[in-house]
């Protein structure tokens, strides 16, 4: 059976989200965020991830007009990668795939994963 990338976060991968943070204490005697107690608890946080296919832009008349059977097109193509977002913030792009175990849902095959994103990026 595969690994899925919803499994818990592999240690490399732990240590590449937190790289910034000092595991070392300060001389004050507190615990730091990297302290083994602080980061579970900071690893147990729950996020939101959406996965987003797509997007489109039309008038609220069109949109009014929608009804059961209607197609809205999206500026995405079949093929190219979906953004997969976590907490509104993209994180990484891959592909849509059906899952192994069941096969009535989709999953995400993670391709690229998003580097640090400056304010002025998209997210």
């Amino acid at each position: 059976m595969s690994r899925s990338p919803f499994d818990a976060p592999s240690s490399g991968h732990t240590d590449a989200l937190f790289a910034g943070v000092s595991a070392a204490a300060p001389a004050s005697g507190e615990e730091t965020l990297g302290a083994g107690r602080n980061l579970d608890a900071v690893l147990r946080i729950p996020v939101q991830i959406q996965v987003v296919l797509g997007s489109a832009t039309m008038p609220v008349a069109n949109l009014m007009k929608l009804g059961r059977g209607a197609v809205v097109p999206l500026d995405h193509r079949v093929g190219e990668p979906v953004d997969v977002m976590v907490n509104g913030r993209v994180i990484a792009r891959g592909e849509v795939v059906v899952v192994e175990e069941d096969n009535t849902r989709f999953g995400v095959s993670l391709t690229e994963i998003v580097g640090p994103q400056g304010p002025e990026s998209r997210g």
